[in-house]
C-alpha cells in the first residue's frame, strides 16, 4: 500500500512540521528510487532506450506520412488509456485516426497518468460503466503500457461493458522489474511495485478477447514482458517500433485499426 507522509499524519501541524513532512517524503522516494535489484530482470538494451528520444523528431515527420484509413466495417465505442507520467493528449494522433475510420474515442478522463492507485482505478471503472450503461454497447479499450494494466482489470471488473482489450507495450507478464522504468515509477507512485495499491494478478488474462501488441525494438519495456504467454492473452501482435511509437507510427495504428475491425 502507498504510504503517504505529511503533517496531518505525523500529528504535527505547522510550517516547519509540514516542511520536515516534505523532505521525510522526498527522502522516502528517492530510497524508491535507488532501491536495488532483488532479481537478475533487466529490461531492453541501453541502445534501444536510447533511440526512443527519436521520436521528439515526430512532429516532423507527421506531414511526410501516409495512414491507410479504411471506414470500419463496424464503428466502435473505444476508450484510450495513457501511459506511466503521459497525458491523453499523447495519444490524440492516434484518436484522430481511429475517428476518421468512423469509430467514437473517449479519454479516460483523469489527465496525467502518475500511476496506478485505488482512487484512478475506481474513477475509469466508474467512466466505463457510465459510457457502456448511457450508450448501450461495450467498449473497446485501448491501453499504452501502464494504461493497459488499467484496461485489462477493467476488463475483469466489468467484462459486460468491454468489448476487447488492446495492451500496447504492457509489462502484464514476468517480472515487473524486466523494464527500464521501474526505478522511476517508485518514485513518482510513491510506493514499491511490490506493494501496489491496488491488488491484481496481473498477468491472468481477462475474461474477453485480449490482444498484446509488443515490439522487440521497445527500449522501455521487455518484449517478453509485453507479449506475455498464450494463456495471458488471446494473441499477440509483433511490431518494430519504439515503446513510445506505439501511439505514432503508422503501422501501430494500423495494428489498431485492423484490431477494431477483427472479429
Amino acid at each position: 500500500m502507498a504510504v503517504m507522509t505529511d503533517g496531518a499524519q505525523s500529528g504535527g501541524s505547522g510550517e516547519g512540521q509540514t516542511g520536515s513532512g516534505a523532505i521525510a517524503e522526498l527522502t522516502r522516494r528517492v530510497a524508491l528510487a535507488r532501491e536495488p535489484a532483488v532479481t537478475d530482470a533487466k529490461g531492453p538494451r541501453r541502445r534501444l532506450f536510447a533511440a526512443e528520444l527519436s521520436h521528439l523528431l515526430e512532429p516532423i515527420k507527421r506531414p511526410f506520412r501516409s495512414i491507410r484509413v479504411t471506414p470500419a466495417q463496424q464503428p466502435k465505442m473505444v476508450m484510450l488509456l495513457p501511459g506511466f507520467a503521459t497525458h491523453p493528449v499523447r495519444m490524440k494522433y492516434m484518436a484522430q485516426q481511429l475517428e476518421k475510420a468512423g469509430h467514437e474515442v473517449k479519454r479516460w478522463g483523469l489527465g496525467f497518468n502518475w500511476g496506478a492507485t485505488t482512487e484512478k482505478l475506481e474513477a475509469v471503472e466508474k467512466r466505463l460503466v457510465a459510457i457502456h450503461e448511457d450508450r448501450g454497447c461495450s467498449v473497446v479499450l485501448v491501453g499504452w503500457s501502464l494504461g493497459g494494466l488499467f484496461a485489462r482489470e477493467l476488463a475483469k471488473r466489468h467484462p459486460e461493458a468491454v468489448e476487447k482489450v488492446i495492451t500496447l507495450g504492457t509489462p502484464f507478464s514476468g517480472d515487473m522489474r524486466a523494464n527500464n522504468a521501474w526505478r522511476i515509477y517508485q518514485a513518482v507512485a510513491g510506493y514499491s511495485i511490490d506493494n501496489p495499491p491496488v491488488e491484481s494478478a496481473i498477468a491472468e488474462k481477462p475474461p474477453v478477447p485480449t490482444i498484446a501488441i509488443w515490439s522487440p525494438r521497445d527500449g522501455v519495456i521487455s518484449p517478453r514482458s509485453a507479449c506475455g504467454k498464450p494463456h495471458e492473452r488471446d494473441r499477440a501482435i509483433a511490431l518494430r517500433c519504439s515503446h513510445i511509437g506505439f501511439v505514432q507510427t503508422k503501422e501501430s495504428i494500423e495494428a489498431v485499426l485492423g484490431e477494431l475491425d477483427a472479429r
